[in-house]
Order: C-alpha cells, then structure tokens, then sequence
C-alpha cells in the first residue's frame, strides 16, 4: 500500500461506518476566514461511496494545481455541492464567526441530508444532525470533499477582485495579510472588498 492509499484509508475511517449504516451524510468545510479582504466561502458536500478519489484530502495539503484536478473530480460524481458566501460587509456587522456560520447554512440549503459532519463548528441550526470535528478536513473525507470546493471556489474568485480593484495583488495573495497586501493597503486605503474588522491597525 503507498502512501496515497494509506492516507485515502485513514481517511475514510469517519465516513465509513455512516456509509455502511446507510446514513446521508454531508460535509461541510469554508474557507478565507482568516485574510483581510474577499468572502468567507463555505461547502456542503455529499460524497458516494464509490468510487473513492483517492487524492481527496484536506486542501491545505493540496498544491493548487493538485486541488483544482480534485475539485473537477469531486464535481463529477458528487452526490450534492452547495456552496454559501458571507461578505466582508456581513463579517463587519456579524464578526467572522457569525458569518462564517452564515455562509455555511447558505451552503447547506438543499442539501438532502440527515447528518452534517463539520469542520470544527457546531450549532447552525441545519434541518439534520450537526456532528463539530476539530481538524475534520483532516479526518473525514467529506469534510476533506468540502474543503477542496472551499478553497478553489474562493481562490478563483480573488482574480475578480483583482480586476476590479486593481494595485492590491489579490491575484498574488488571495486576500491574507501578506506584506505586499498591507503596504498596498497602506499606500491605496482600503477597498470595498476589505473587511474594515480586520484592518483597523493596518490603515
């Protein structure tokens, strides 16, 4: 066994046994928390049993060539995709986590499922089960699913940004607080695209 197949089976070591219990389950994962600028992106994703993709994985694992392949791989045989969006207006007047919560229960709608299993948070008020797994993108292949359509989805939106509010390098650095971002920020003030929460000691 390599270790692409030993790190597929510790993988699915969470979803198996709901598998073979015959429970719909979905995962659920976001991404861009934590940058200064752009959306709080969030998935739900429902994965089948077969056939297994065997370079799903937690997408900060993933070089982003390697996560776009597996994106167009689990949009080919998912189950069900839903993804949600909260705007840096919103992550202003709610705070990130709210937010975050929000753009979650977006993701979720239409999701037919009795069991959510999600990246560490809890208490969203979804129409199953809701089941928190801290570090979960590394431990549940749904979550894993869902956090490769998180992150890709919110990395080819900063591009946009990019065109729209040129001179930041959201391009570059997809919005986190890199040097580059904060001398641009400091150069050009902040854009409408910036979480004015976030920024506050940077301008």
């Amino acid at each position: 066994m390599n270790k692409r197949e030993e790190r597929l089976n510790a993988l699915i070591k969470t979803d198996l046994p709901l598998w073979e219990q015959g429970v719909r389950f979905a995962g659920m994962d976001e991404a861009g928390r934590g940058p200064l600028a752009g959306n709080v992106v969030a998935a739900c994703v429902i994965m089948p049993r077969e056939p297994l993709l065997s370079w799903v994985d937690d997408s900060k694992k993933l070089s982003p060539q390697r996560r776009e392949k597996v994106y167009d791989e689990i949009m080919s045989i998912a189950l069900f995709v839903g993804v949600g969006r909260a705007s840096p207006e919103e992550i202003d007047r709610y705070n990130i986590l709210e937010a975050t919560k929000m753009a979650m229960r977006r993701a979720a709608e239409g999701a037919n499922a009795d069991l959510f299993l999600i990246d560490a948070l809890s208490g969203l008020g979804l129409s199953g089960e809701e089941r928190g797994i801290i570090h979960g993108d590394a431990l549940c292949y749904a979550i894993a699913a869902a956090s490769v359509i998180a992150k890709v989805t919110r990395d080819r939106e900063m591009p946009l940004l990019d065109q729209q509010y040129p001179g930041y390098g959201f391009s570059q650095h997809k919005g986190y607080g890199t040097a580059q971002h904060i001398a641009a920020l400091k150069s050009l003030g902040p854009c409408p695209a910036h979480r004015r929460s976030f920024i506050g000691h940077f301008v």
